[in-house]
C-alpha cells in the first residue's frame, strides 16, 4: 500500500498566521464567518449572536475577552411547525386517552387496564423526551479568534493548562494497543506542550501497562514531530496508517515519503514490542526469581530496572493481585521544563527532532490507585477521583478532559475547540463542562445495533444547548476543575471561600492546590518529587482517602451508581453551572463500540441500570439540584426513568400470542377506531422525527436504527436493568459493573467478525420469545385466513388485517435481532428475507393441516 500523504486539513503548527484547513473546519475566514457557516446559516439555522458581536465591536472589547464561539438557532420556518406538531400530538394523546377511558370495553379487562396504563406511560415518557427539545441551539467554536488572542507572535501561548485523564481497567478486555494509540494522539495534539499533561489510570495495577507507557514515550519522540511537521490527521498512528490515501500539503512529497517510511518502520517495531511485553516481563521475572528467590518464596514480578513491581504480579499473592495492591504514581515523561524523570533513555536523535520540528512532549504520568478488599473502590468514578487528586498535586490545570482508553483524538484541534467555550466572554465563567458527541470508527456500515446513536448525540444533546446544556456522557468531556470540586459558579459563590479537610481530605498539598484552583492559579512547573511530596502523593491515591470526606458525594465524580457520568453532570448543573455542546465538522474524537450484540446489550444494561439507580438516590431529578432550570430537570428525569418504558413495550410485543387463541380477542372496542387512532399517533411521532432529522442532520438510516435497537433493548437489556434495580431496592446490592470487552474475534480477514458471532445470554430469552411468537402469529394468521376467509365478516377481516399489520411492524423492528440469530449467514441479508416468508408458509400449512385433522374434535 502506498503511504498516505498528510492531510490538508491539519494546517495548525506551521500555518499560525491565519491559514486554515479541513481539520480546522471552524477557523474563521477574513470576514469572520466560519467555514461551517454555510451549513449552519443556511436552510435550517440562522445566526443568533449578531447582537452580542455588535455590542462587542461598539465597546471595542473593553474587558479584553473575545467572543470565541458562534451561536445558531433554528429558523422559524422549521421551528414553529416543529413546536406546533408537538403541541398537536400532546392534544391528540389527551383526547385518545379520554376516548379509551370512556370506551372501557374489552374482551380481557385486566389487559385493557394494563394497556391504558402503558399508553399513559408512553405519552408521559414521550413528553419528557420532547419538551427539552423545544429550543435547539447550535454552538460552533471560533478557533481563529482563539489563536489571535491567545497565541503570541514569539510562539508562546496564553492558553490555560489542561490535564487529560485516560482510564483503563483491564489490559485484556481493553487491549493495550488501543490505550497506547489514545495516549499518542493526546501527546501529539495541537496544544502547547508545557500546558498539557496526560494521566493514565490503570485499575488493574499491571506492569505491562506501565512498560507500554515507557515504550510510548520512546516512540512519541518520533511520532509527535512527524505529526507536527506534516500536519498529520488523525494523530493516532494505528488509525493513520490504515488510511488508503490523503490529500497533499504544500510540502515536497519526497520529504514526506522519507519521513513516512521511517515512522512506519518505527511504529511496526513499537507494535512488536507491545505485543511481546507480557512475554518479556514474564521471562525477566523468571530470571530474577531463579537467581534471587529461595524455594517457597513468592514469584515476584520485576521491573526493567531490577526492582519489584508494587502492583499486580503475574503470579498473584495476597498484596499483589487484582483488587489488592499498593498505590502507584510514576512520572513517565516529565514537564518539558524538567526533562525525563522515570521515563526512557531515548537516543539523542529521537529525543530531538525529525527535521526541524522539536519533539518536546507533554507530561505523561502513570497512576494506579491503591486497591484493598476492605474498601469500596467505586468503579470508574473512584479511578477518576484518584487521577483528579494526583493531577492536583503535579500540574493542577484549570481544565480537565477525560477519555475512555479506546477513544483517541481524531481532530488535533479538539482541545482548543473546547477551550473556546470556557474562555468566551459571554458564558465562559459559568460553563462547567464542554461535551463532545461520541463517534466510532469500527461500526459496521449499516450500523446494525445503533452504535452511532446519532439521534441522541446530534439531536437530543444539541437541543439541550438551548437550556443549561448537555449532560456529561462519560468520555470526551472537558471540565472546569473547580466545578468538579463542588464549587459554585461565580454568581452563586460566597466570598473568601476556603478549602477544608473534612471536604477534601487530610492532604495539605491537595487542600492548598484546591485553594489555588479557586483563585485560578496554575503551576508553571511541577514541584520537586521529594520525600514529603511522595508521601502526600501516596496518600491521595490510597484506598481509604475518600473515607470521611465529600469525595464521591459533593466533590469529584459521584459514587454509588453504576454510571457516574449522568449523576456527576446533574450535580454540577444543580449548582447553577451550565454546559456546552461542541460539534466539529471534522469529528473531534473517535472510539471503539461493541459491535457484538451481547456486548452491546451488556453495555446498555449498565447504562440503563445506572440511570434507574440515580432515580432512586438522593440525586433524584424530582428533588435534587436546587439551581436546575425546569426543562433541564425534565431532561434529567427522562434520562433516569426511560428503562421503565420497556415493560409496557414488552407487554405489547407479546400481543401476537392472541392469534393462537381460537376466538377473536379485542383489547379495545371499537377495535378499528382504536387501531386507527394508534396509527395516527405513531405517524405523528415520525413526522416530528422527520423534522428533527432535518435540523439535526442525521439520516433516515440513523433514525430507523435507533427505533429498531430501542425495541431490541426493550425486550432484553432494559427489563433486565429494571429487575436489577428491583433487586437492589430489596437487597441493597448495586448494578454489577462489567467492563465492555473491546477484544475482537480472531479473524484477521474480517473487520466485522464480531458482528456475526452470536453469544447467547439469558437476557435474550424474552426477545427470542417475542420473535418466535410474532413469526408464529403471522403464520397462524395466514392459516386462519385460508380456513375462515369465506365465513369471516367484513369487520373480522378488517380486524385481522390491522392485527397482522402490527405483527409485521414488530417483525420489521426486530430485523437486526433476526440477523444476529442467523450468524454469518447475515452477511447476505437476502437469506433472511427469503427465509422468513418460507417459515410463515410452513406455519400456515401446519395450522391448516391441524385444523383439518382436529376439526371434528376441537374448534381451531
Amino acid at each position: 500500500m502506498a503511504p498516505p500523504v498528510p492531510a490538508t486539513g491539519a494546517a495548525t503548527v506551521r500555518d499560525r498566521e491565519g491559514g486554515a484547513g479541513l481539520a480546522d473546519p471552524l477557523l474563521a475566514y477574513g470576514s469572520g464567518a466560519t467555514k461551517e457557516t454555510s451549513a449552519a446559516d443556511g436552510k435550517y439555522w440562522v445566526a443568533a449572536d449578531d447582537a452580542d458581536r455588535r455590542a462587542l465591536e461598539e465597546c471595542a472589547g473593553e474587558d479584553g475577552r473575545p467572543l470565541l464561539f458562534r451561536s445558531y438557532r433554528l429558523r422559524g420556518a422549521i421551528l414553529h411547525p416543529y413546536r406546533a406538531l408537538i403541541f398537536v400530538r400532546l392534544i391528540a394523546l389527551l383526547l385518545f386517552f379520554v376516548w379509551r377511558i370512556r370506551h372501557n370495553k374489552s374482551d380481557v379487562m385486566w389487559f385493557w387496564t394494563m394497556s391504558v396504563a402503558g399508553d399513559a406511560w408512553f405519552g408521559f415518557s414521550w413528553l419528557l423526551n420532547q419538551l427539552p427539545k423545544f429550543n435547539p441551539v447550535k454552538t460552533i467554536p471560533d478557533l481563529a479568534a482563539l489563536r489571535r488572542h491567545y497565541d503570541l507572535p514569539n510562539g508562546a501561548s496564553k492558553l490555560p493548562g489542561i490535564d487529560v485523564f485516560v482510564t483503563t481497567a483491564d489490559p485484556v478486555d481493553e487491549p493495550v494497543l488501543y490505550t497506547m494509540n489514545s495516549i499518542l494522539s493526546i501527546l501529539a495534539a495541537d496544544y502547547p506542550v508545557d500546558r498539557l499533561a496526560c494521566y493514565v489510570s490503570d485499575d488493574s495495577g499491571a506492569l505491562v501497562l506501565y512498560e507500554a507507557l515507557v515504550e510510548v514515550a520512546k516512540f512519541a519522540t518520533v511520532w509527535v514531530p512527524f505529526c507536527r511537521r506534516h500536519c498529520i490527521e488523525p494523530r493516532a498512528p494505528e488509525s493513520y496508517f490504515e488510511l488508503e490515501a490523503s490529500p497533499l500539503t504544500g510540502r515536497a512529497p519526497e520529504e514526506f515519503v522519507n519521513d513516512y517510511k521511517r515512522v512506519k518502520m518505527e511504529y511496526d517495531d513499537f507494535r512488536a514490542r507491545l505485543d511481546s511485553l507480557s512475554d518479556t516481563i514474564r521471562k525477566r521475572s523468571d530470571v530474577y526469581n531463579s537467581t534471587r528467590a529461595s524455594e517457597g518464596d513468592a514469584r515476584v514480578t520485576w521491573m526493567a530496572n531490577g526492582t519489584q513491581w508494587p502492583g499486580t504480579w503475574i503470579d498473584p499473592t495476597e498484596d499483589h493481585r487484582k483488587g489488592h495492591h499498593a498505590g502507584i504514581v510514576k512520572v513517565v515523561v516529565d514537564h518539558p521544563s524538567q526533562g525525563l524523570r522515570d521515563g526512557p533513555d531515548a537516543d539523542a536523535e529521537n529525543k530531538c527532532n525529525i527535521g526541524a520540528t522539536g519533539a518536546c512532549l507533554p507530561m505523561l504520568v502513570y497512576v494506579s490507585r491503591e486497591k484493598n478488599p476492605t474498601y469500596d473502590h467505586n468503579k470508574k468514578a473512584g479511578a477518576l477521583n484518584a487521577q483528579l487528586r494526583a493531577s492536583a498535586l503535579l500540574s493542577n490545570a484549570q481544565f480537565i478532559i477525560n477519555f475512555d482508553c479506546d477513544h483517541y483524538i481524531n481532530n488535533s484541534q479538539a482541545l482548543r475547540a473546547a477551550v473556546c467555550f470556557m474562555l468566551d466572554q459571554r458564558k465562559g465563567d459559568i460553563t462547567a463542562f464542554v461535551q463532545f458527541p461520541q463517534r466510532f470508527n469500527n461500526v459496521d456500515p449499516t450500523d446494525r445495533y445503533g452504535n452511532h446513536n446519532r439521534v441522541f448525540f446530534d439531536g437530543t444533546m444539541l437541543a439541550l444547548n438551548g437550556m443549561q446544556g448537555p449532560s456529561y456522557l462519560g468520555t470526551g468531556c472537558m471540565f472546569r476543575r473547580i466545578a468538579l470540586y463542588g464549587i459554585d459558579p461565580p454568581h452563586c459563590r460566597p466570598g473568601n471561600l476556603t478549602a477544608k479537610s473534612n471536604k477534601y481530605g487530610k492532604s495539605t498539598l491537595l487542600i492548598d492546590s484546591v485553594s489555588k484552583a479557586i483563585e485560578e492559579e496554575r503551576l508553571t512547573t511541577p514541584p520537586p518529587l521529594d520525600g514529603t511530596f511522595l508521601t502526600e502523593m501516596g496518600m491521595v491515591v490510597a484506598a481509604s482517602y475518600d473515607k470521611g470526606t465529600e469525595w464521591g458525594k459533593g466533590v469529584g465524580y459521584i459514587y454509588d451508581i453504576a454510571t457516574e457520568d449522568i449523576v456527576t453532570g446533574f450535580r454540577i448543573h444543580g449548582k447553577g453551572w451550565r454546559s456546552m455542546y461542541c460539534t466539529m465538522e471534522h469529528d473531534a474524537f473517535y472510539g471503539t463500540a461493541p459491535i457484538n450484540l451481547t456486548e452491546r446489550l451488556h453495555q446498555i444494561v449498565r447504562w440503563s441500570g445506572g440511570s434507574l439507580e440515580m432515580f432512586f438516590s438522593r440525586n433524584n431529578p424530582l428533588i435534587g439540584g436546587h439551581q436546575l432550570q425546569l426543562l433541564q430537570r425534565v431532561s434529567y428525569l427522562n434520562m433516569t426513568v426511560y428503562p421503565v418504558t420497556s415493560l409496557f413495550i414488552l407487554l405489547y410485543a407479546l400481543c401476537p400470542v392472541m392469534w393462537f387463541i381460537p376466538d377473536e380477542i379485542q383489547i379495545q372496542r371499537p377495535f378499528t377506531k382504536y387501531v386507527v387512532y394508534l396509527i395516527g399517533i405513531v405517524l405523528m411521532i415520525h413526522i416530528i422525527g422527520w423534522l428533527e432529522i432535518k435540523w439535526s442532520g442525521v439520516t433516515w438510516l440513523d433514525y430507523w436504527r435507533n427505533e429498531q435497537f430501542f425495541i431490541v433493548g426493550s425486550t432484553s437489556a432494559y427489563p433486565v436493568a429494571v429487575l436489577h434495580m428491583a433487586k437492589k431496592l430489596l437487597t441493597k446490592k448495586g448494578i454489577y459493573f462489567r467492563v465492555t470487552s473491546k477484544q475482537t474475534t480472531a479473524d484477521t480477514n474480517d473487520k466485522f467478525a464480531d458482528l456475526y458471532e452470536m453469544r447467547w445470554t439469558p437476557m435474550l430469552i424474552p426477545t427470542v420469545f417475542v420473535l418466535v411468537a410474532n413469526i408464529g402469529a403471522i403464520g397462524v394468521a395466514m392459516g386462519k385466513a385460508l380456513v375462515y376467509m369465506g365465513v369471516w365478516t367484513g369487520a373480522k377481516k378488517t380486524h385481522a388485517a390491522l392485527g397482522l399489520l402490527f405483527n409485521v411492524w414488530i417483525m420489521v423492528l426486530l430485523y437486526p435481532f433476526a440477523l444476529a440469530i442467523i450468524g454469518r449467514w447475515a452477511k447476505r441479508p437476502i437469506i433472511l428475507v427469503l427465509l422468513l416468508p418460507a417459515v410463515f408458509v410452513v406455519v400456515a400449512v401446519i395450522y391448516v393441516a391441524l385444523h383439518i385433522l382436529l376439526a371434528n374434535i376441537i374448534p381451531i
